[in-house]
């Protein structure tokens, strides 16, 4: 039994080792303070840059929110060149035919869809008023600009076939004509003398404003939008995807060609068949934070290495004032051994405690910058670090704490007991 007892007094950590090291740090308050403070700062603003900068990379692709990546827009303009025996000036419409055509001609397309729009118009509930553009989609425009849909569901098959009356409206609109926390679904608006009764409400705030902005939109079929407004086989906007590892920016040419054959259009006419890619959009937002992370990272642990070296630099001049007491335990019987895991000890503990706290307060600030950017319940980004950044730093702070205390800690190593007294 005092067998085992000795050997779980061995394996436990000698508290008065620990001791030692505290009072050693807390000698000189101020020092050991300023010296922690590098390495604090440093990790701080690892943090803070690295938390950050995600926050606002999901703030900058809220312009594009909702939006596929690879999604490629179609519309007409007047013709700038003469082709084909027509003049140039000539205005044009794209109609069901193209929609039809590019997907039949160009199976690297997933989903084409057609889209049609009015101008702007008074929203009427009640006695409120709002205004706000009405857009008219079919059900799979949803897998090109996907919904943010606070209240109710998106527009279904059953809605386009059966040219129901029905509508989802934008945030401002929902803001406009009801109280905070109402349910409209199964609420009637008047639009242009037209009722529709609301299916759901879309807090999507994208910045691409296709036909009109994206919280004072009004979305209702597209069959019921053509026949309300009298627009015929006429098509403004063909929204297209492009299948899993498909480059869309390879299929412009090839789409501007075929519909500006059908049409008797110049296929060089860029002005006349217009073409928005986001798939370019996204590449330029992708390409920008690829360098703005990699200056975080080389501004923080720039930082963090400065704070380290300050450390390794306050440390030997502690083992220079403590000449003496070293020597004297060499003296008494301490091992090199001891003295090194008591410098490398005390250097550790300082660079851990400074740097967790760096890493704990940099993640209060974040959570302060999240809930300054909720609204209505919802999160607009995230300001956060991913676990494994903050395990990557805290082993890296263990790796510094341990080499800012190597150099000190082979001086105190070297110190003889004969010249220690000599220094004395």
């Amino acid at each position: 039994m005092s067998n085992i007892t000795n050997k779980i007094r061995q394996a436990l950590p000698d508290i008065d080792t620990y001791r030692e090291i505290l009072d050693t740090l807390t000698r000189n308050k101020s020092r050991s303070f300023l010296t922690g403070f590098g390495v604090f700062w440093g990790v701080f603003m690892l943090i803070i840059l690295i938390g950050g900068g995600q926050g606002l990379k999901e703030l900058l692709a809220k312009n594009f929110e909702g939006f596929a990546s690879n999604t490629m827009l179609v519309f007409a303009d007047k013709t700038t060149k003469a082709y084909d025996g027509f003049r140039k000036g000539r205005q044009w419409n794209t109609t069901d035919v193209d929609v039809e055509r590019l997907r039949h001609q160009v199976p690297e397309l997933d989903v084409v869809t057609p889209m049609v729009f009015a101008n702007s118009t008074t929203i009427v509930y009640g006695d409120k008023k709002s205004t706000g553009s009405i857009k008219g989609v079919r059900p799979d425009y949803e897998k090109v600009q996907a919904s943010k849909i606070f209240y109710g569901r998106t527009l279904n098959e059953m809605d386009e076939q059966k040219a129901r009356k029905v509508c989802i409206i934008g945030k401002k609109i929902y803001q406009d004509l009801f109280s905070p926390g109402v349910d409209p679904c199964g609420k009637r608006i008047r639009v242009d003398n037209v009722y529709y009764q609301i299916v759901g409400v879309d807090y999507n705030s994208s910045a691409i404003n296709i036909g009109g902005e994206a919280t004072q939109t009004v979305t209702i079929p597209f069959s019921v939008c053509r026949k309300t407004y009298n627009y015929g086989n006429q098509v403004h906007v063909i929204a297209m995807t492009g299948k899993t590892g498909v480059t869309m920016s390879t299929l412009t040419d090839r789409i501007r060609g075929i519909v500006a054959r059908a049409h008797h259009i110049d296929p060089t006419d860029e002005h006349a068949i217009s073409v928005f890619n986001t798939e370019v959009m996204f590449g330029i937002i992708n390409s920008l934070f690829t360098g703005v992370n990699f200056l975080i990272w080389l501004i923080g642990l720039g930082t963090i290495l400065a704070g380290a070296i300050g450390v390794s630099n306050i440390m030997m001049v502690t083992v220079k004032e403590r000449t003496t007491e070293i020597g004297i335990r060499r003296a008494i019987g301490a091992t090199p051994k001891i003295i090194l895991s008591q410098i490398l000890s005390e250097s550790l503990l300082l660079t851990a405690v400074a740097g967790m706290s760096g890493i704990l307060f940099g993640v209060l600030i974040l959570q302060m910058l999240e809930l300054a950017n909720t609204t209505d319940g919802i999160l607009e980004a995230h300001f956060q670090v991913n676990f494994w950044t903050a395990i990557l730093a805290t082993i890296f702070l263990s790796i510094l704490g341990t080499l800012a205390g190597l150099a000190p800690a082979y001086r105190a190593m070297a110190i003889k007991p004969v010249d220690a007294m000599r220094d004395e």
